[in-house]
This record gives structure tokens, C-alpha cells and sequence, in this order.
């Protein structure tokens, strides 16, 4: 299923709702990815000074992966209610 995501906070929410789908608790996705869990935390948090490459590693021990595409006319608002 995809999901689109515009904000730091809706990537994060995306990336919790996965997690927890395989069944993961953060300090396990974490560890697959050599963080700790107060850093898989704060990118579900949606915090700004996430790296890109701590967002690739979730991301990839995930089994996700990001698209580029023309962004579609969905206002912010309405993505949000999705989370």
C-alpha cells in the first residue's frame, strides 16, 4: 500500500505504522539498523534533525523505499487526516 507523506511528521507516521505492522517494537527496527531507540523515536516523531541516511536505514530494514514523483493536488489537510 502506499502512502504519501509531505511532512516529517506524516513520514514518521508512516514509518511507525509499518514497524509496527512486521510486529517490530523500535528498540528491535533499531537494532537492525545499529541506532538506538530513542533515535527510531524521534524520526516516528517526525523530529526535523533527522538524518537522511538514519530515514534510508529505517526505511530499507523496513522493506520500504521512497518515490520522486510530480506532487498531486491533495491539499496538506486532507493527508493528514489520513494519519
Amino acid at each position: 500500500m502506499e502512502h504519501i507523506a509531505r511532512t516529517p511528521r506524516q513520514l514518521g507516521a508512516a514509518v511507525r505504522r509499518k514497524r509496527k505492522q512486521m510486529g517490530l517494537t523500535q528498540a528491535e527496527l533499531g537494532s537492525r539498523v545499529q541506532l538506538r531507540q530513542a533515535t527510531i523515536s524521534k524520526l516516528e516523531a517526525g523530529e526535523p534533525a533527522t538524518r537522511i541516511k538514519t530515514l534510508l536505514d529505517a526505511l530499507s530494514a523496513l522493506d520500504l523505499e521512497i518515490v520522486i514523483r510530480p506532487r498531486t493536488r491533495t491539499s496538506p489537510e486532507a493527508i493528514e487526516d489520513i494519519f
